[in-house]
């Protein structure tokens, strides 16, 4: 995975946590995704229980991605 441009963390109650990172896309350096995740510890593995993903086109315009499974 890419290393984020800028990232963002505040622990939430219950052990979770909220993170914010913004990543450069590949195809244009003036576009971006930006990831928010809420995230804890389960079984000694960092889980994601929500996870939202948005890119912001060059022009300034956002759009929400669609889920990916990241456990496959």
């Amino acid at each position: 995975m890419p290393r984020p441009k800028e990232s963002f963390r505040i622990p939430l109650d219950d052990d979770k946590f909220l993170s914010i990172s913004v990543f450069q896309t590949r195809n244009d350096p003036n576009a971006e995704v930006i990831v928010a995740q809420i995230s804890q510890i389960i079984d000694g593995e960092w889980k994601n229980s929500a996870r939202i993903a948005v890119y912001r086109s060059p022009e300034g315009m956002y759009s929400q991605l669609p889920n990916r499974d990241r456990e496959k």
